[in-house]
């Protein structure tokens, strides 16, 4: 039986590194992309359980991934990690859109929540 399949895009390698490590151990594999042009071109050609994005990335904020994402594939689940206080208008974007949010820095159990929640039939 195959793994599901998580999209990370963050541009900061670091923290795409410790979030498929994190899937590892949840059985889950994952791709990373180190921005939202990427991250559309690898939805395009795999298949994903859900897709895991940073708010604050060159070329393509997160909220203009998700906003693409959900227009493009909206039964997609997307996750959306941040460190920073977000704008108001953005705040209303990921309510209305994102499925969960998470807060930076985050837990294992933070990561463990939005599996449960998305990938259940793991």
């Amino acid at each position: 039986m195959s793994k599901n399949q998580v999209l990370i895009v963050d541009d900061n390698p670091n923290m795409s590194a410790l979030l498929s490590d994190m899937l590892d151990v949840f059985d889950l594999s994952s791709m990373q992309a180190t921005g939202g042009l990427q991250a559309l071109d690898l939805l395009a050609s795999e298949k994903f359980s859900m897709v895991i994005t940073d708010v604050r990335m060159p070329e393509m904020s997160g909220s203009q991934l998700l906003r693409s994402i959900k227009e493009k594939y909206p039964g997609l689940p997307v996750v959306v990690i941040s460190g920073y206080n977000l704008a108001k208008e953005e705040d209303t974007l990921m309510a209305d859109l994102a499925d969960a949010f998470i807060n930076k820095p985050f837990r294992m159990d933070d990561i463990e929540r939005v599996l449960q929640e998305f990938c259940t039939d793991r």
